[in-house]
């Protein structure tokens, strides 16, 4: 018996001995070491989610632009070619230029002048300055802005959610790779032990049970290295998916530093959370966007008013002029439309109502009192769980 303790010691002092340096070097040189800090770099950088929703700023700032040449004249050029239907008839009667006593009756006997059915083509062009339009124009611009920065805050948004993910699969990945490690090392405790165990049963001073018993828990620490050597693969490729690169991008992971002391002041975060969560932000901006929105449609019930520029000029048509310019003010109105405006500018006014009652609505609204007292009691359950770093 005093054979067996005296093994088992000699066997946990192997085993507690440090790896060799030269082993952690070979290691580092093929596998690469991936920090937290690099991690959450990467995935802001390279994470797909994160560019679409950068792309969508983009989209905003194209779409502004475009909306600001609207403000320009509209130049247009048509171009119709054909074949007439029918001839023109010009029917002159006796006497419908004038009556003249040298002269008599011009034309003296009606007169009908026809043109002939053949292709004629006629170009059409017009210069356009809109000028009620511009107050549109401008609320158009407004509402867009808006919604640029309603993207940036889901830009903020998925951010945030992004480095959440990234830093929970690493501390997982983490504690699965320490978990791995010591059954590793189990295992080389066990197959030591098994050893000193099956000399000790030919010695015939332990029993043949207890040699079973080792080689039981052998078994058992090999299958849950296998296990836990599975989930880590699976581990390292949702990481590597949530970086935005290859899946089968092999790495390690490092400890992290020795954290210090945190203090929250649960008070304050709170009051910070709800001044600058992003899905606040954004909820505030949505219940302007619609505001905007409405009054868009209201501005519809104006006329479209514009200084007009217009050239015509038909061809193979000889009765007429070839050149026709003239220039004025182009009015446009829809004075009777069914109720069509009215029914839009109230779908208007129920959406106002929809984004101001909404979960994530300004501060004062009893689905933001809910959302606080949510805040409230998660914080109170998570505020010993915090890392100490900040992180």
């Amino acid at each position: 018996m005093y054979a067996r303790t005296l093994s088992i010691a000699v066997v946990c002092l192997l085993i507690a001995a440090p790896i060799p340096a030269h082993s952690q070097q070979a290691d580092s040189t093929t596998v690469e070491i991936l920090t937290l800090e690099q991690a959450v770099a990467l995935a802001l950088r390279d994470n797909r989610q994160v560019r679409q929703a950068g792309l969508e700023i983009g989209k905003f700032e194209d779409r502004i632009a475009a909306t600001r040449t609207r403000r320009l004249p509209e130049f247009k050029l048509d171009v119709m070619g054909g074949q007439l239907l029918t001839p023109f008839d010009f029917r002159f009667e006796k006497g419908a230029l004038g009556t003249y006593p040298d002269l008599g009756p011009i034309p003296d006997t009606t007169t009908t002048i026809r043109t002939s059915r053949q292709p004629t083509a006629v170009v059409i062009g017009q210069v356009n300055q809109p000028l009620s339009q511009l107050y549109r124009i401008g609320l158009n611009l407004k509402s867009l802005e808006i919604g640029k920065e309603i993207a940036g805050q889901q830009l903020r948004t998925q951010n945030q959610t992004i480095v959440n993910q990234v830093k929970r699969a690493y501390y997982v990945l983490l504690q699965t790779n320490t978990t791995l490690r010591a059954a590793s090392e189990s295992i080389r405790f066990y197959e030591e032990l098994d050893r000193v165990t099956g000399e000790h049963v030919l010695q015939q001073v332990a029993l043949k049970s207890d040699s079973l018993d080792v080689k039981m828990r052998l078994e058992q620490s090999r299958y849950e290295a296998l296990t836990l050597g599975d989930q880590l693969a699976s581990q390292k490729e949702q990481l590597n998916q949530l970086l935005g690169r290859d899946i089968r991008t092999e790495f390690t992971v490092t400890p992290l530093s020795q954290l210090g002391n945190y203090e929250v002041d649960l008070t304050a975060a709170r009051e910070r959370a709800l001044a600058q969560r992003p899905e606040a932000a954004e909820a505030r901006l949505r219940v302007q966007q619609a505001e905007y929105d409405r009054r868009i449609k209201k501005s519809e019930y104006l006329p479209d008013v514009s200084l007009s520029l217009t050239y015509l000029s038909p061809q193979s048509i000889n009765s007429i002029p070839r050149q026709i310019a003239s220039a004025g003010i182009l009015v446009s109105w829809e004075p009777f439309d069914w109720g069509r405006k009215k029914r839009e500018l109230a779908e208007k006014s129920k959406t106002i109502d929809q984004a101001s009652s909404s979960p994530d609505g300004v501060p004062g609204t009893s689905c933001t009192r809910r959302r606080r007292n949510r805040m409230r009691s998660m914080s109170s359950r998570q505020g010993s769980l915090i890392p100490q770093n900040g992180i």
